[in-house]
């Protein structure tokens, strides 16, 4: 496992679960998924099951005390930052978890992640009616992320099966009874006429919708459910919000799922790898209300490469820079609309039209259709209140959607439309607008250049070496607002922009990291620390 960055050393990690004898579930997928994050995994074992690749011996939970006694140890050198549960076998296991669970958590920050086990996928029953009722009743409550099945989930809510039209519900209730973040994931659900999509459901406090990627047909699958919940802790340990941790173990069982391998005669282990992350284009897509993937897309930039996307908010500038030489330029008027924005966007989409420049408003659609302008910029909660049907008019009118994006789960609902380009930031601090996001740094930027197959533009702080450096990771364009609106020699300042945008497509190409850093607190990051904050930054809301 290669060292962070700092000399600090990698969160710790707990798996409380069971043994699996033949090696592909359990405590033994845990530690492998917990060495693809580059996390340190720790592991007590709350049962001990006799299996191999078709079937399930027997099993047996260990006796309270001995687990009492596996925790204490544990605690008394390598706490914790997340834990993982499986299988606990009892429910005299299951108090003594909670009690583990609500004494380390009065000393610092704790993430529960809990895969609710009930039944092996060789078919053996592994809990009783009494060991749900103490899950619901003693782990949930407690629960940062509970990652059930839908057969699992079932089985929590007391119902027969779950349908898909059931699922969001489900989670709610979940919620409901407790759990901070619910994922149910569809590994399990393979509709009648399916189409091929693997959809998870995650009810998150930063997004829901359906997280979904093609699926991975392969008869080696044992220890997919270990994987998904043990990357989820991983994740989270090493400061990602829930909705963020979720994407990345999504990322991280595809991943296993594709590298599984035959051990036996059965069903073979998943095999978790430390580059989950870094597959060009497969970004889970994430929507709201259907499962979706490779939707229609919007028309592409042209050209792609945008070099310096001159953000202003009057159409006055707009004129001021395409007469520099900007050839990309978005209006970015937060009033409300009237008559006066109209007049505004009307002569800046004529301005741009008599230059050939690509025009861009932000927020107005409706006024960006009507006054035909080339495209429309949205951020997250704009794109939100545009409903579906709205959107498939702006696609077939032919204008360009550009959407913000600030983690994860952000790239991945910006995904599941298709836009025509992917606005990543904050990069840099600034002080236009106040956010919760911590700034992303160039090595983020060099990672969503490299996974992502849209176009992506660098936006938030932007000087000549930061735009330098942007186009160097990879860039299709570089967004720039202050110093532009506020430029005493605007012809000048754009010439300058240029220069260093230019310079730095012919840079040696920024190296990506494997994962991207955490940019929204989750519940680890009061742990303060390199592993949860990007260098040269503080845990304080940034401005952009």
């Amino acid at each position: 496992m290669s060292a962070p960055a700092s000399s600090m050393p990698p969160p710790v990690v707990w798996s409380i679960a069971g043994s699996d004898s033949g090696g592909g579930a359990g405590l033994q997928a845990d530690l492998k998924a917990f060495e693809a994050f580059g996390v340190h995994g720790c592991t007590a074992v709350a049962a001990i099951t006799a299996q191999h690749s078709l079937r399930v011996c027997r099993s047996e939970p260990v006796a309270p005390d001995l687990l009492e006694a596996q925790l204490a140890a544990l605690a008394e050198d390598l706490p914790p930052v997340a834990i993982k549960l499986g299988m606990l076998g009892s429910v005299d296991n299951v108090h003594c978890v909670a009690r583990w669970v609500d004494r380390l958590r009065r000393e610092r920050p704790l993430a529960l992640v809990i895969d609710p086990v009930w039944r092996a996928t060789t078919g053996a029953a592994l809990a009783a009616s009494a060991l749900r009722e103490a899950c619901l009743d003693e782990l949930l409550p407690r629960a940062t992320i509970v990652t059930p099945n839908r057969a699992e989930a079932a089985w929590l809510l007391g119902m027969e099966r779950l349908e898909a039209h059931e699922v969001p519900e489900a989670a709610r209730e979940l919620r409901a009874a407790g759990a901070r973040a619910v994922a149910i994931t569809g590994g399990d659900a393979r509709e009648p006429g399916g189409d091929g999509l693997a959809a998870d459901w995650i009810d998150t406090p930063q997004a829901q919708g359906w997280l979904t990627l093609p699926r991975v047909d392969t008869p080696h699958h044992h220890g997919t459910g270990c994987v998904f919940a043990s990357s989820a802790a991983a994740a989270l340990a090493l400061g990602h919000c829930e909705a963020d941790a979720l994407v990345l173990a999504k990322l991280a069982t595809t991943q296993a799922l594709r590298r599984g391998y035959a051990a036996g005669r059965g069903a073979g282990p998943v095999r978790p790898g430390a580059d989950f992350a870094l597959v060009r284009g497969g970004l889970p897509t994430l929507h709201p209300d259907r499962p979706t993937w490779a939707p229609a897309g919007f028309a592409p930039l042209q050209p792609v490469c945008m070099g310096l996307y001159a953000i202003v908010e009057r159409a006055e500038q707009v004129e001021s820079v395409i007469r520099a030489g900007a050839r990309a330029v978005q209006l970015r008027i937060k009033a409300p609309g009237g008559e006066g924005l109209r007049a505004e966007v009307r002569r800046a989409v004529a301005a741009a039209r008599a230059a050939d420049a690509q025009i861009f408003i932000n927020d107005h659609w409706r006024m960006a259709l009507e006054e035909r302008a080339w495209g429309v910029h949205l951020g997250q909660e704009d794109l939100s209140a545009v409903a579906p049907q709205d959107l498939e008019r702006l696609r077939r009118a032919g204008l360009r959607l550009g959407i913000s994006t600030h983690s994860y789960w952000e790239v991945c609902r910006a995904r599941a439309e298709g836009p025509s380009y992917i606005a990543c930031g904050p990069i840099h601090a600034t002080v236009t607008k106040k956010m919760p996001w911590r700034p992303q740094g160039e090595d983020n930027l060099a990672y969503w250049c490299h996974v992502l197959e849209e176009s992506v533009v660098a936006i938030a702080g932007m000087d000549e070496e930061r735009s330098r450096q942007a186009m160097r990771c990879g860039a299709a364009g570089v967004a720039v607002l202050r110093g532009l609106v506020q430029a005493e020699r605007v012809g000048e300042t754009v010439a300058r922009l240029q220069a260093a945008i230019n310079q730095g497509v012919w840079l040696p190409r920024r190296a990506p990291p494997a994962r991207a850093r955490p940019t929204l607190a989750g519940p680890c990051a009061a742990r303060g620390d390199s592993w949860t904050e990007p260098l040269g930054t503080s845990p304080r809301s940034v401005e952009r």
